[in-house]
């Protein structure tokens, strides 16, 4: 089955992020056979590099359609995704990989688990003030910018939603919308705009520690399914399509 979310975006990625209660060592044995055993799954995983906050990144290059996986491990994370997906099987496929080798060789267990978070990312190139863009677009009858936007106001500086909400009574399954402008207030005030991506994430979140024990796999598989119908029947009918809609009316 394919995404169907790469014809209404410029680019689209899904990651994954389990964060941790107790920071990983990251010796140099451990981390190599980790590398090395998701490799042998995956043989085009062959860029490692180290940032400069110490994260280790071990990546492809992008592919002639785009798609690329990368995989990071930080002190207090484990992160990894795929760039422009072909098919949901395909990220499914390898967040089994990884979730199922990354236990026994960085020796993590439930107790160390703080929560998991799968996020979908719509980036939407525009040169412009994105934060304008979004105000027009989501927020022109809202009205707390009803209130902002009288004869004194001369742009939008600001203008990045931010909704969360609990989708289960104790808040242990959680779902975030995000939009991220790009736009700086020297673009704004010289109208000297760079092509820069507008962005929308949509991430479902699962805390460990309530009911009964799931494992990394199950609970993986099921927050990439509800991404998928969220985004699917919500964020990219109602805030995604908007905005690329308003951008492509503006050029």
């Amino acid at each position: 089955m394919s995404f169907p979310f790469g014809g209404v975006c410029d680019e689209f990625q899904v990651s994954t992020r389990l964060f941790l209660k107790l920071d990983l060592t990251l010796e140099r044995e451990t981390v190599l056979h980790f590398f090395d055993s998701v490799k042998r799954e995956f043989p085009q995983l062959r860029k490692l590099r180290r940032r400069e906050d110490e994260a280790l990144i071990l990546e492809e290059d992008f592919s002639d359609d785009g798609e690329r996986r990368w995989l990071r491990l930080e002190a207090g994370a484990l992160r990894f995704g795929v760039s422009n997906p072909s098919s949901v099987e395909e990220v499914r496929r390898f967040g089994e990989v990884v979730l199922e080798m990354a236990p026994a060789h960085l020796t993590l267990g439930e107790l160390d688990y703080d929560h998991l978070e799968c996020v979908l990312g719509f980036d939407l190139e525009y040169r412009g003030n994105h934060d304008q863009l979004v105000a027009d677009t989501l927020l022109a009858d809202h009205p707390l910018v009803s209130l902002l936007m009288d004869d004194k106001a001369r742009a939008v500086i600001d203008c990045q939603p931010f909704v969360g909400v609990a989708l289960t009574d104790d808040c242990d399954l959680q779902a975030y919308v995000d939009i991220k402008s790009r736009t700086t207030t020297y673009e704004v005030r010289t109208c000297q705009y760079e092509s820069q991506s507008l962005s929308v994430f949509l991430t479902l979140r699962k805390y460990w520690g309530f009911g009964q024990s799931q494992t990394l796999l199950n609970v993986h598989a099921d927050l990439l399914a509800r991404a998928e119908e969220m985004a699917t029947e919500r964020v990219v009918p109602a805030v995604v399509q908007p905005l690329a809609q308003a951008i492509a009316s503006q050029r």
